[in-house]
């Protein structure tokens, strides 16, 4: 049974024009710096690139169409949004516009800097900062998934906000120059320390369980951050290189900003169960005052008197917060206890082994005790669902979970058909446990009116060091990856694991719509006649062109428009496009044919000979210059089908292909069935036997020739593959060392070196 072990994966990067606009973000600050660059138009071209980036992404999010909801079955079909979650992706949307404009407003702010008078430049800052404070602060408050705090949560949020603020006004205080301080610069420093402690604060409470939110809070402190210093900058008339300050917070708070809105746009469902971090509460402020203290003994050597009592007001809120920490420790150690004694009532030797199972609120509460071990997440299915369900079922179900599972180990219920089991053991013993359920689970379950079998796919993921909301979210990734790799099966999670779910999830999104929008291409690889390597033909690839994923090939295309159900809608739109391309190719007077890839779905549409018969007769195509490919792999499970629209292809006068014929027994005893005119085989087979003997593709050109079929060797990628494939006398080739797959413009720029042939 196949298994994904655990791994440290690659962390999660920024996207490359991330990375890229950071960079030349670097490059005009150290510019700057050099002189080769005015300061205001050095600020100007760092910030540009990151706030036009940020501006787009949320310019798109804000005009997207809603996105489907994604269900924890990849073959369930998409549906329109409605009620609650119609509501959040229209709310997702304004914040969105709003956060863009504020993202705007922000760039333009420092735009304009290099193209006023100096002495215009600080009403200038002020009014970008007074546009885009209110802008966030809108947009913020209405972030989906803000739920409404305790009294004890906003008493807390208070005294951290009240530390961290003083702690910044403090600091703003002592590192101002000596002398008198222009109103412009006390408003933004006091003003701008009062709403980074908001926040920041807010940034740090909900950055487990609203990430998306988090990013976006930290965008705000930062470009609010930097709009603050540029007005304190300006009001002291510091020099043009002192502005370069600026650049660094204003370009990462526009990119934080534009990530967040992502994100939060994505559907992320906020996490419950965190413990609040007393890092960096306590320390931040301390840190904070006392770097700044350091900082003015060093450059002034004495403090004032309102200095030194707005510094001792640093302390007050320091010492509620840690009261407040004891009392939350306390409170957590007695909850604890509690839960301990009704876990041991659950699963101790009192309790029978059929007794029901804990809930998902009792499986939080026992990872929060766990120091090491393994979670397993068990996802049923059946051929028929309903059955699942079913009490009899179910207590059968429950009963093989407490067979299979340890003396100490927990059975938890989380929903209708999902169960998970916590177990102490380490990884390998974790899925050897794993497989055991899975075989237990699979056996029939006797129900009223005959026995019903479920399939099931476990998830794994370690709980060593993990809370326990991410140490289940980890492990409900990995399931969802056993499901779609077939289900019977145990994944493990690992950071690759996440990208590649993430990854699923952009494409299933960003997919419905590309035909309407336009986003997707063919590109054609020419097919030569081996004897004079002339062109005789061409087979159209699928290319999506998304602006947001980048070029996705078929390979990882094309299961996801299986499980949207998308299929159809794409192979007409190839059929079409491939017929339109062949049409104005023969118009040239060259003969030359369109091999065109469909997959056994497809072919089963009811519909699909007379579409092929519409297409072809649209743009007056011969049909013996259309070639439909199948890949022979996919055949065997709906055999007949293919067998019927194959021959009805052929009986249009369409010529039909087998594509990946890999030479194996079964794939020799099922050739004879189909009606196919070409056999494409791959370069494995012109390599020399094993044992000496003569390569496989001599055996598959006599059988082609005695079979009547032309044999055509794909993935030719050097002269002496090419070679063996003439030597075993198959007639056409195609491959890297024959021509590579390119556009229909330079495709027929290539054709211009050839003679027009016949063929």
């Amino acid at each position: 049974m196949p298994v994904t072990h655990p791994a440290a994966g690659p962390r999660s990067r920024p996207p490359l024009p991330d990375l890229v606009v950071s960079l030349a973000g670097a490059l005009f600050v150290l510019a700057g710096a050099a002189g080769l660059v005015p300061g205001p138009a050095a600020v100007a071209l760092a910030v540009a690139g990151g706030c036009a980036l940020a501006c787009v992404r949320l310019a798109w999010l804000a005009g997207a169409p809603p996105d489907p909801p994604t269900s924890p079955e990849p073959s369930a079909p998409a549906a329109t949004p409605t009620g609650r979650r119609a509501r959040r992706v229209a709310l997702s949307r304004r914040v969105a516009g709003i956060l863009d404009v504020a993202v705007l407003a922000a760039g333009l702010t420092v735009a304009v800097l290099p193209l006023i008078e100096p002495v215009h430049r600080l009403p200038v800052a002020l009014a970008g900062l007074a546009v885009t404070a209110p802008l966030y602060a809108v947009a913020l408050l209405r972030l989906p998934g803000r739920s409404r705090l305790s009294a004890r949560e906003r008493l807390r949020r208070g005294v951290d906000v009240a530390g961290l603020g003083v702690s910044l006004v403090f600091a703003g205080w002592v590192l101002l120059p000596p002398g008198p301080v222009p109103p412009a610069a006390r408003a933004a420093s006091v003003g701008g320390a009062v709403a980074l402690a908001v926040l920041l604060v807010a940034a740090l409470a909900e950055r487990r369980r609203r990430p998306g939110a988090a990013r976006c809070h930290a965008g705000a402190a930062a470009t609010l951050g930097g709009l603050a210093l540029l007005v304190v900058l300006l009001a002291y008339a510091a020099p043009d290189p002192a502005v370069l300050a600026v650049a660094p917070p204003l370009l990462a708070g526009a990119l934080a900003t534009a990530a967040g809105a992502r994100r939060t746009a994505a559907g992320e469902r906020p996490r419950t169960g965190a413990a609040p971090a007393a890092w960096p509460g306590l320390t931040a402020p301390a840190g904070i005052a006392a770097l700044a203290a350091g900082q003015h003994l060093w450059t002034v050597g004495e403090f004032t008197a309102p200095a030194i009592a707005l510094g001792l007001s640093v302390i007050p809120p320091m010492v509620v917060r840690e009261v407040l920490a004891a009392a939350d420790q306390r409170r957590r150690a007695e909850r604890l206890a509690a839960s301990e004694a009704r876990l041991r009532h659950l699963v101790g030797d009192e309790n029978p082994p059929t007794g029901a199972p804990v809930d998902r609120a009792g499986l939080v509460r026992a990872l929060d005790r766990r120091a090491g071990g393994a979670l397993l997440v068990v996802d049923l299915h059946g051929a028929d669902e309903t059955a699942v369900l079913d009490a009899p079922v179910l207590a059968e179900v429950v009963r093989r979970l407490r067979a299979g599972a340890g003396p100490h180990d927990l059975v938890a219920r989380l929903t209708d058909a999902e169960f998970a089991v916590l177990t102490d053991v380490g990884p390998v013993l974790a899925y050897a446990l794993g497989t055991r359920l899975l075989v237990a689970l699979g056996e029939p379950c006797p129900r009223p009116g005959g026995a019903s079998r479920i399939r099931a796919s476990v998830g794994l993921a370690e709980t060593t060091g993990g809370e326990p909301e991410d140490v289940l979210r980890q492990a409900d990734l990995a399931r969802r990856r056993a499901v779609q790799l077939g289900r019977d099966r145990v994944e493990w999670y690992d950071a690759y694991l996440e990208e590649q779910l993430v990854r699923r999830l952009d494409l299933e999104r960003e997919l419905p719509g590309a035909v309407a929008r336009g986003e997707l291409d063919l590109v054609y690889q020419p097919v030569l006649a081996l004897a004079d390597r002339l062109p005789v033909g061409t087979e159209a690839l699928l290319r999506w062109r998304s602006p947001a994923l980048g070029t996705v090939l078929p390979d990882e295309l094309l299961p996801v428009a299986a499980d949207l159900d998308l299929l159809g809608e794409l192979g007409r739109w190839v059929l079409d496009r491939a017929c339109r391309q062949l049409a104005d190719w023969s118009e040239g007077g060259r003969e030359l044919w369109m091999a065109v890839n469909v997959t056994p779905r497809e072919l089963a549409a009811p519909d699909f000979v007379a579409r092929t018969a519409t297409a072809l007769a649209a743009y007056d195509v011969p049909p013996e210059r259309l070639v439909v490919e199948v890949a022979e792999p996919a055949v065997a499970a709906e055999l007949s089908t293919v067998v019927a629209r194959l021959a009805g292809l052929r009986s249009l006068g369409v010529r039909t292909a087998l594509d990946d014929f890999r030479a194996e027994h079964a794939s020799l005893a099922q050739l004879r069935r189909l009606p196919i005119d070409l056999l494409k085989v791959g370069p494995h087979l012109v390599g020399p036997g094993a044992d000496g003997q003569r390569p496989l593709i001599d055996v598959v050109a006599n059988l082609g020739d005695r079979l009547g079929l032309e044999v055509v060797v794909e993935g030719l990628e050097s002269d002496a593959q090419v070679a063996g494939a003439r030597r075993a006398g198959c007639h056409y080739g195609q491959g890297f060392a024959l021509a590579r797959p390119a556009p229909a413009e330079r495709v027929e720029a290539w054709f211009e070196e050839f003679p027009s042939t016949p063929r």
